[in-house]
């Protein structure tokens, strides 16, 4: 089979197409024929030798796939047959034609969606999930701060604070990707480039601040975050694209506040978590992407890439060009 690939780490163009092993469901695991995967800042980061894939996970980068079921491993409970449409959260290998996943990790894809739109759903919407619900424990009517507004966990974010009626705001660095967001239910949004976004956040809230934040920047961030955090605030850092140093008294502004601060990644949580995440997912939240509900939720694209222009895709992310998720397209 084709997958994307990378012989030593380094910049986009050290990506291309090759042809490697298709591989065999094991016990209980089904085999999926990808119609198309998403890329996001896991994936950079890993052509560039910074994130590893976990132990025993597939080395071929892409964290989400949606397609049909193309085969059973021996021990399936018959929950899938070939031919359904599914997508799934991975630990690697979604840019390639066909990817493996533990039947129990795969979802449906709501009614009337595409491939191309399923794609942009598992790693940005159950990362958002997961910040808000099992991490932040989002209440009603708690203000949500969201930094990088317009990413693909952004724009998820933005909607799942709405459905849980709540009042996301974000930061973002165009007035392109704030109208975004805007758009998806932000009801304040920030440039942060040209604004200092804890004055706004603290007079949008009449100085009251935000009860959590959600944070993928980290250290060039630390003082504005706390400056506009409430009392008993939650922040929760899932990233560090600006590093993780921090110069400066942290603890003891963090004190003041009793704000806690909270660190996770997806993909190297336990399997018994991210899949009772996944579940509470599947039951509470995929039902509102179908045609007709209310709030109906939707995933956004930003660009569509095929497999072998894989490096130009990576290029648009890493110059934050997206609004959305970037989106890889598999050959049939």
């Amino acid at each position: 089979m084709l997958a994307a690939y990378f012989d030593c780490p380094g910049g986009p163009e050290n990506l291309y197409v090759k042809k490697v092993m298709k591989p065999h469901p094991g016990e209980g695991e089904v085999l999926v024929k990808v119609a198309a995967s998403a890329l996001n800042r896991a994936d950079l980061l890993q052509r560039r030798g910074k994130y590893p894939p976990p132990k025993g996970a597939s080395d071929i980068l892409g964290l989400e796939a949606a397609g049909s079921v193309a085969g059973l491993g021996p021990g399936c409970k018959g929950r899938w047959k070939t031919g359904d449409a599914v997508m799934a959260l991975l630990s690697g290998g979604g840019q390639a034609e066909y990817v493996t996943v533990p039947e129990g990790y795969l979802m449906p894809i709501p009614n009337d969606m595409t491939f191309i739109q399923a794609a942009a759903i598992p790693e940005a919407w159950l990362t958002a999930f997961q910040l808000l619900h099992f991490v932040g424990k989002i209440q009603k009517g708690e203000r949500v701060l969201i930094h990088a507004g317009a990413s693909g966990v952004g724009m998820a974010a933005v909607q799942l604070v709405r459905l849980a009626k709540a009042i996301p705001i974000v930061t973002a660095g165009t007035q392109e990707k704030l109208k975004a967001t805007a758009n998806a239910g932000a009801a304040a949004g920030f440039n942060y480039k040209n604004e200092d976004f804890s004055e706004k956040v603290l007079a949008f809230t009449q100085g009251s601040g935000v009860d959590i934040i959600l944070d993928c920047v980290g250290g060039s961030y630390w003082e504005k975050n706390l400056n506009c955090l409430s009392t008993d605030g939650r922040w929760i850092i899932y990233g560090l694209l600006s590093g993780g140093e921090v110069h400066g008294d942290l603890l003891a502004r963090l004190l003041s506040k009793r704000a806690s601060i909270h660190t996770t990644l997806l993909r190297s949580r336990d399997k018994e978590a991210s899949n009772g995440c996944q579940q509470s997912f599947t039951e509470n939240v995929l039902p509102y992407f179908s045609g007709g509900t209310s709030p109906h939720l939707q995933p956004l694209v930003d660009s569509v890439y095929p497999l072998h222009e894989i490096a130009g895709a990576h290029r648009i992310m890493e110059d934050n060009k997206n609004i959305g998720k970037i989106v890889i397209e598999v050959p049939a």
